[in-house]
């Protein structure tokens, strides 16, 4: 049995892209933002020259130091439970295959690592890379919490050398995106296309358009009066995060990610932040804050960074008129 431990997975070069078959990309499959954060976790771990059998082993601190989440034992297991009943639909001219990513799936106690077996079935399309293929970026892939807009982005990215997307008509794109039921089942979500803009499309490019790579936008295009169709347009742009260091060892790629929280929180004072740094009960409180603040579990309006400092002890409490920035 081969098994790849996540550290060797991960140390390859800056801006790690994992790489996917458009029939990926455009199969119909549901899945949660946390099930997909696993997935493109597990597809950059993934190697051509894997043998039939090989075990992922992905652990739960991994995954929140690269992604600035907060992971437990029970979402990890829900999480993966559901990544073993979710199901690929590919289909072409020829057929149509069912098919689930995980053969299986094994978390080691004491340890915070699931170890996941890919179906064999699936693995051609996962790593066959001759030609037909879409890759994306995976900082941009966790950046994005927005399921539809993980989603539209690896679509989006299927195209990225050309100026748009192929059109879509809205049925097919809704169908990709579990929004539609192919067989009429289950009833339709947001049947309204404002409804479908406001929640889905627009959600989509604005969370794509600040953390990745493409900058994109879209065009509704009618057949008498009714929206049937969709096409998205596409430019590449710099990302406005820095590049997650894989390849760099993951403590350093910690510190780093670190360093990043600490500077979006606006706290630049150089003795301040080595003191932060230097101690990994400061660090943990730092992401933990950080993921807290990005959920709506902390608010704070002015001074976020402010906030942080007094939680974990390096300020006294805050004064009347900081007190009026935070809600």
């Amino acid at each position: 049995m081969q098994v790849l431990d996540t550290v060797a997975g991960i140390a390859t070069s800056t801006g790690l892209e994992i790489r996917q078959h458009n029939a990926i990309t455009t199969a119909r499959y549901e899945m949660t933002a946390c099930e997909m954060d696993i997935v493109f976790y597990l597809l950059s771990l993934l190697k051509k020259e894997d043998r039939v059998g090989t075990f992922y082993r992905v652990k739960v601190l991994d995954l929140q130091h690269l992604t600035g989440r907060q992971w437990n034992y029970q979402q990890f297991l829900e999480a993966t439970s559901a990544l073993r009943s979710r199901e690929y639909v590919i289909e072409d001219n020829k057929r149509i295959l069912q098919v689930g990513l995980l053969a299986s799936a094994e978390y080691i106690k004491g340890e915070g690592v699931i170890e996941l077996e890919i179906s064999e079935k699936i693995r051609p399309y996962l790593i066959d890379l001759k030609r037909n293929f879409t890759s994306f970026r995976l900082q941009a892939a966790f950046s994005l919490s927005s399921k539809y807009a993980k989603r539209i982005y690896q679509i989006a990215s299927q195209w990225k050398d050309k100026s748009e997307t192929r059109t879509f008509t809205l049925h097919d794109l809704k169908v990709m995106l579990a929004l539609k039921d192919p067989k009429g089942v289950e009833p339709e979500q947001y049947t309204k296309v404002s409804m479908f803009q406001k929640y889905v499309l627009d959600v989509a490019v604005t969370q794509i358009n600040q953390n990745t790579d493409l900058h994109i936008g879209y065009e509704l295009v009618k057949k008498g009066r009714s929206f049937e169709s969709i096409r998205f347009q596409i430019k590449q742009q710099e990302p406005q995060q820095l590049p997650l260091p894989f390849e760099q060892p993951l403590d350093d790629s910690r510190l780093q990610m670190a360093r990043q929280r600490l500077a979006e929180l606006d706290i630049r004072d150089v003795r301040l932040v080595e003191q932060i740094l230097g101690e990994a009960r400061m660090v943990d409180e730092l992401f933990a804050f950080c993921y807290k603040l990005k959920t709506g579990k902390v608010k704070a309006a002015s001074n976020p960074g402010g906030l942080f400092l007094t939680v974990v002890g390096l300020r006294k409490p805050l004064t009347a008129p900081e007190k009026k920035g935070m809600v």
